[in-house]
């Protein structure tokens, strides 16, 4: 009779292990502010931007070879950094670096369109930044976009654009289910697809105005029809 006890409290115990919920490691860890790290993404994002613009200042000095050579200085320089940063840290959400920080993150891996590799690294973790609101929902089509361009495939929310050099106005690139597409950018806050081409447009003609005046006789924009 004992014995039989005894084999039914060892199988009871058994079972109840099965069943108990282990340490998956997904538990999110507390995250302290860090200064210092948002600090260096906004003088990195700074430097960014003048090399993502036209060319400006002193920069406008430089031919188009020592220009291009800037650039890519620039983005590929910062990328090594952000890989460093990723490698530790994950994709830098609010709670690390505050809404700017983030968005500064987001930006810089952007521009780093020759690795997609690593772009896609990012977008996989910032999906899980996305669903703890801790990033933003934009940005992350932004990079959706960026990265389906850069691996071959048609985006989905229609931020990437390129332009009509005859008349300025911006268009998308390949762009999947474009019937749609309206629905799919209110879902991640991003306004309608023509109000957007709209403002893309207008920076493009400002950007290139003395081509579309002098070359093109072109005095204002093309714009889309909003309902």
């Amino acid at each position: 009779m004992n014995k039989t006890l005894n084999l039914i409290c060892i199988v009871l115990i058994m079972l109840s292990c099965k069943d108990t919920p282990k340490d998956t490691g997904l538990i999110k860890k507390e995250v302290v502010f860090n200064q210092a790290l948002a600090d260096e993404l906004s003088k990195m994002a700074e430097l960014d931007q003048v090399a993502a613009y036209i060319p400006q200042g002193k920069h406008k000095e430089l031919s188009e070879n020592s220009w291009n050579t800037f650039k890519d200085s620039v983005f590929t320089t910062h990328e090594k950094r952000l890989q460093e940063i990723f490698n530790t840290h994950g994709f830098t959400g609010y709670d690390l670096v505050g809404k700017e920080g983030a968005t500064n993150f987001w930006l810089m891996v952007q521009h780093s369109d020759h690795n997609p590799e690593f772009q896609t690294k990012v977008l996989k973790q910032m999906k899980i930044e996305i669903e703890n609101n801790n990033a933003d929902p934009s940005d992350y089509g932004l990079l959706v976009d960026r990265v389906l361009l850069n691996t071959g495939k048609a985006q989905v929310y229609g931020t990437q654009v390129t332009y009509n050099m005859n008349t300025g106005q911006a268009y998308p690139k390949p762009l999947s289910d474009s019937i749609n597409v309206n629905e799919r950018r209110k879902s991640i806050h991003l306004e309608p697809l023509e109000a957007y081409l709209n403002t893309m447009t207008e920076m493009h003609f400002e950007m290139n105005k003395d081509y579309y005046l002098k070359d093109k006789g072109i005095l204002e924009p093309k714009l889309y029809p909003i309902e």
